[in-house]
């Protein structure tokens, strides 16, 4: 492991280190994991000291946060990714809206939906009164672009999943948007027909979810933004009946 790695991990809080055993290490740990371990544990804040071995992103800030998605390398997607999109907009919106994955302009910016997906996904928040970044946070269901703006694959988004539900709960939305099937059937965790799903208020750790088409989906099936108005006239009329 490099000394960045250890770094990060250290600054995390996700040490001690453990290292697999070879011929010449003793049954138990290496003198390196000891005092590791022994220095780590004394020195941890009860917050850090709190966080589990199975999900630590459970107990993360955003910064902490942020910096473990960057550097991750969960699964292949790190491989051939460019940057990590990690989401955008305000940390404490009402609105939450949520897509599959970055594209190839996404990959290149490290902004989710910066390319024409994303400038119709703006016309759409100004259609209802909402802007991008003003009680606004958008997110994808994936971190990194898969190859040819292919769907994420159920490994590669169960690897993102514990990142994007830390979001969700540092965020604490009213409601959250899924853009298409992908970003709905990965939330709601079933594969039904998305005509299936609008028009319904599901729900998401007990956060009311409203299904609609994905932009990208829409650039080629103009006749279904009529559909997708209906939509989000569906979810500003659910958001005003919360607040």
């Amino acid at each position: 492991m490099n000394n960045r790695r250890k770094k990060i991990l250290q600054e995390l809080g996700l040490t001690p280190i453990w290292k697999k055993r070879t011929d010449s290490t003793p049954e138990s740990l290496t003198s390196e994991s000891r005092e590791t371990t022994s220095a780590t544990m004394k020195d941890l804040p009860a917050s850090a000291s709190e966080v589990t071995c199975d999900h630590p992103v459970h107990s993360m800030n955003w910064d902490q946060l942020k910096l473990t998605v960057s550097n991750c390398t969960a699964c292949a997607l790190c491989e051939t990714r460019k940057n990590t999109v990690f989401g955008v907009g305000d940390e404490q919106a009402d609105w939450l809206f949520v897509g599959e994955g970055p594209g190839a302009r996404e990959d290149e910016i490290g902004e989710p939906f910066v390319g024409q997906a994303g400038k119709l996904l703006d016309q759409m928040l100004t259609a209802i009164g909402l802007k991008r970044g003003s009680n606004v946070y958008i997110a994808n269901i994936v971190k990194c672009r898969p190859p040819n703006n292919r769907n994420p694959s159920d490994t590669e988004a169960s690897a993102c999943e514990p990142f994007l539900n830390r979001q969700i709960q540092l965020i604490a939305p009213k409601l959250i948007v899924a853009l298409g099937k992908v970003s709905a059937g990965n939330l709601l965790n079933r594969n039904d027909s998305l005509s299936s799903m609008r028009g319904k208020v599901h729900e998401y750790s007990g956060i009311p979810l409203i299904v609609t088409y994905h932009p990208a989906y829409l650039l080629r099936a103009l006749p279904d933004k009529a559909k997708a108005w209906k939509d989000l006239c569906f979810a500003k009329a659910t958001m005003e009946s919360l607040l």
